[in-house]
């Protein structure tokens, strides 16, 4: 049986598997990078562990593949009627690519890989340490 873990990243749940490629929100590395997920809810396989709410110890592992962009969504606001007054918007989200190496049940704190952080929370730390 194959080992799975249930991440949480970016406000969002994500099933993986080592092998797995994911878009998840910006997070703070480049390519290549080797970081790792520490807020794990599930790990399954031989034995299914569940967290209460985190499963302590264990992390998965992945290697940055690009930071991309995803598809433009456009939202088009009609404001008034009888006055054609009109606004187009449109948003394209920043995405991580990574790719999933491993999966470690326990012994995350000794594996000396950077953890995962996204922006918004890397640049409240820089703020914190002016």
């Amino acid at each position: 049986m194959t080992t799975f873990a249930v991440l949480k990243t970016g406000g969002k749940q994500y099933k993986v598997q080592a092998g797995d490629v994911l878009r998840v929100e910006l997070i703070a590395a480049a390519a290549g990078d080797k970081i790792q997920f520490n807020e794990i809810l599930m790990v399954g396989g031989e034995s299914l562990t569940i967290g209460a709410p985190l499963v302590a110890g264990a992390a998965v592992q992945a290697e940055v593949i690009d930071n991309i962009k995803a598809d433009k969504v456009i939202s088009y606001h009609k404001r008034r009627r009888k006055h054609s007054s009109q606004r187009t918007r449109g948003h394209r989200q920043k995405l991580t690519l990574v790719r999933v190496t491993d999966i470690l049940a326990s012994g995350a704190e000794t594996s000396g890989v950077t953890a995962a952080v996204g922006t918004a929370d890397a640049r409240r730390a820089a703020h914190e340490t002016k």
